[in-house]
C-alpha cells in the first residue's frame, strides 16, 4: 500500500492512537511517527546523488540553498495528485504544427468520390468481404442488400474469425442492429445520407462508446464505462455507419499484447498484427469488416497497415477530433481510418474531419478529393538518401520509383532536415507517464501484462525524472523542427519515404504531417510490404489523389490471405 500524502499517515496513526490500548504503546506509535517524519526529510547529500540523474552539477553551497525550495515543490506534487486528474484532462499548454509563414488554400471544401453504379450482388456471398465501401453502398442504395444483411453477415464474420485472430474486443451486435435497422428505414423513406450509409464498421477500443465497455486494451481498465460517445463515432453515426466491433488495440496503444492475448496477422497467423491498432488493421486485412478507425501517435496506423497489408492514412495533427480518445501524448496522437483501399479512405475521412467545439487542437481547413485529379501536376519529392540505401524494403520501394517515373512523374529528390528527433522524443514519454499518472501512483501498473523494460510500466517510471525544464526545452526544440521541415519540403506537395527505414516515420508523427501507407508487395516469407506517401500539412486531399494515382496502376490491396477468402 501506498500512501501519497504525510496527511494520509497521519490520519491513520491517529486513528490507531486513538483506538490502541495502553500508554507504551501510544507512545511507541507517537515515536515511530517521528521517526517516519523524519526519514521523509532529505538532505542536500541526496541532492547530489540526485544531480547525477538530470546530468548538471551543483556546488554544496548551492545544494543547501535549494534545500527549502525543494520541500516545497514535493508538497506542490502532493496537492496536484490529490487532484486525481482523469486522462481526459489535456495540459492547458497546446502542441501548434503551424509553422511561421505557413500558407494554405482556403477554398471551400469540394469533395466528389468514383462512380460505383454498376456494383452488382455477388453470387457467392463471401465476395462481400471484399467490395469496397463505395461498391458496397451502391448495392444498400439500390436496394440489392439491406444494411441488416450486410450487418449479420460481418457480424458472422466476426465471431468466426476472432477465434483465431483475436482482434475483437467487445462485438456491439445489438447496436449494429438496432443501427442497421435504422437505416434501412431511412433509406426506404427516400433519406440518404451518402456512401457511408449503412456501412459496418469497428474502432480502436480506446474511443469511448455510450453503452459499451472501452478498456483502452489494458488489464487494469476491463470494465471501464464512460457513458458516451466519442466525437469520431458520433460523425460516423451521422453519416450513417453502424457500429459493429470495438477492435484489440495493444496495451494503452503499445504494441499488439492486449489482457486477451496477442492479435495476429491475417497472413500469418503464428504472428502478431504489430501495434498498436491491431485489431483494425488485422480486421479488414481479413475481410472481417470494409473499414476501421485506429490512431497513430509513432507508427500505429503505419505499423499494422504495413504487417497486414492494408491501406491506412495518418490525417495531420488537428485535423480529426480526439474528444472521447484515450490520451497518450496530447502533442502527437492522431486518428485515422484503415482500408484496403485509397478512395475508401477519402470516404471516412470525408466523415470525420473537421472542428469540434469538445476539443479545442482541431483546426479548420477545408478538404478538396476528387478521384480524376490531374496528379500530373502535383510535385513529388522522394527522400534519397533513405531509399538509396540497403534496407528490407528496398527493391519494393525501388520499383514504385520506376513505375511513377514510367507514368510520367517528376521526381524531386529532397532529405529530411538533420536534427536530433530521437533526444526530442522525451516528449511522448513525459506526456504518456502524466496521462497514466494514477497508474504508476496506485501501484496499478503491475497489472499490464508486458512487464519488460521496455514496455510502458518501466517507461512511466522512468519518465518521471525528467525535468519540467528538459521537458519545455525539448518543445522549443520541436519549435525549431517544425520550421527546418517547412523549409525542406514547402517546394513540394508530397513526398515518397520508406515506411520504417530512417527517420522519417518519427520526424512526421513530431511535426504532424500526414501521411498514407500502401502496400507493394509480399516479403519472401509471404507477409505484405509497404511504402508511404507524405504531404505538407492539411494536404490531405493531394495526398489521396496521388495515392489512388500510384494504387490504381497495380493490385497489391487485392490480394487476401487464403484462409479467410
Amino acid at each position: 500500500m501506498r500512501y501519497s500524502t504525510e496527511k494520509e499517515l497521519f490520519v491513520f496513526f491517529c486513528f490507531l492512537f486513538k483506538y490502541g490500548a495502553g500508554v507504551v504503546y501510544r507512545l511507541f506509535l507517537f515515536f515511530a511517527f517521528c521517526i517516519f517524519l523524519h526519514g521523509q526529510e532529505f538532505d542536500k547529500n541526496d541532492i547530489l546523488h540526485a544531480q547525477k540523474i538530470i546530468g548538471i552539477e551543483f556546488t554544496d553551497a548551492e545544494r543547501d540553498s535549494m534545500l527549502n525550495d525543494l520541500k516545497d515543490q514535493i508538497k506542490n506534487y502532493s496537492v496536484i495528485r490529490q487532484m486525481n486528474l482523469k486522462n481526459s484532462v489535456m495540459p492547458s499548454l497546446l502542441f501548434n504544427p503551424i509553422p511561421a509563414g505557413f500558407k494554405i488554400n482556403t477554398r471551400p471544401d469540394a469533395v466528389s468520390f468514383s462512380d460505383y453504379s454498376a456494383a452488382k450482388l455477388p453470387e457467392d456471398k463471401n465476395q462481400l468481404a471484399w467490395m469496397t465501401i463505395g461498391e458496397l453502398a451502391h448495392l444498400i442504395k439500390s436496394k440489392q442488400i439491406t444494411s441488416v444483411e450486410l450487418t449479420k453477415f460481418f457480424i458472422e464474420r466476426l465471431k468466426k474469425y476472432d477465434p483465431v485472430l483475436h482482434c475483437v474486443i467487445t462485438l456491439t451486435e445489438e447496436r449494429a442492429m438496432k443501427e442497421a435497422a435504422r437505416a434501412d428505414d431511412e433509406i426506404s423513406s427516400g433519406i440518404y445520407k451518402g456512401l457511408l450509409h449503412g456501412i459496418p464498421y469497428g474502432v480502436k477500443d480506446l474511443l469511448s462508446t455510450e453503452d459499451y465497455k472501452t478498456t483502452w486494451g489494458a488489464e487494469p481498465y476491463t470494465g471501464q464505462m464512460f457513458g458516451e460517445d466519442a466525437t469520431v463515432i458520433n460523425r460516423l453515426e451521422e453519416a450513417g455507419a453502424i457500429l459493429t466491433a470495438k477492435m484489440t488495440m495493444g496495451a494503452l496503444a503499445w504494441g499488439d499484447v492486449w489482457f486477451g492475448g496477442r492479435t495476429r496477422n491475417p497472413w500469418d497467423t503464428a504472428s502478431g498484427s504489430s501495434g498498436s491498432s491491431a485489431g483494425s488493421a488485422s480486421s479488414v486485412a481479413a475481410g472481417l469488416l470494409p473499414f476501421a478507425i485506429g490512431t497513430e501517435t509513432y507508427g500505429s496506423i503505419v505499423s499494422p497497415s504495413t504487417i497486414c497489408g492494408t491501406t491506412g492514412l495518418r490525417p495531420t495533427y488537428g485535423r480529426v477530433s480526439r474528444y472521447g480518445a484515450m490520451a497518450l501524448s496530447w502533442s502527437m496522437d492522431k486518428i485515422g481510418p484503415i482500408t484496403r483501399g485509397v478512395e475508401d479512405l477519402a470516404i471516412v475521412f470525408n466523415a470525420i474531419y473537421g472542428q469540434d467545439d469538445l476539443d479545442p487542437t482541431v483546426y479548420d481547413y477545408p478538404f478538396s478529393y476528387s478521384p480524376d485529379a490531374d496528379v500530373k501536376s502535383i510535385r513529388v519529392g522522394y527522400l534519397k538518401s533513405d531509399l538509396e540505401k540497403n534496407y528490407p524494403f528496398k527493391k519494393y520501394d525501388s520499383l514504385v520509383l520506376m513505375q511513377l517515373r514510367d507514368a510520367g512523374i517528376e521526381l524531386i529528390p529532397i532529405e529530411l532536415p538533420e536534427f536530433p528527433i530521437g533526444d526530442i522524443s522525451l516528449m511522448l514519454s513525459a506526456e504518456a507517464a502524466a496521462a497514466f499518472d494514477e497508474l504508476t501512483l496506485s501501484d496499478r501498473d503491475d497489472m499490464l501484462t508486458r512487464q519488460i523494460k521496455n514496455a510502458w510500466p518501466n517507461v512511466f517510471r522512468s519518465a518521471r525524472f525528467i525535468p519540467a525544464v528538459e521537458y519545455i526545452n525539448a518543445s522549443r526544440a520541436r519549435t525549431i523542427l517544425i520550421q527546418k521541415m517547412h523549409e525542406a519540403v514547402k517546394d513540394i506537395d508530397v513526398y515518397i519515404a520508406p515506411s520504417w527505414q530512417g527517420r522519417n516515420l518519427l520526424l512526421t508523427n513530431m511535426t504532424g504531417h500526414p501521411s498514407i501507407v500502401v502496400p507493394t508487395g509480399f516479403s519472401d516469407s509471404g507477409t505484405p510490404v509497404s511504402i508511404t506517401f507524405c504531404a505538407g500539412l492539411f494536404q490531405e486531399g493531394q495526398l489521396l489523389q496521388f495515392a489512388k494515382f500510384w494504387q490504381d496502376m497495380n493490385d497489391h490491396h487485392k490480394k487476401h490471405p487464403e484462409m479467410f477468402k
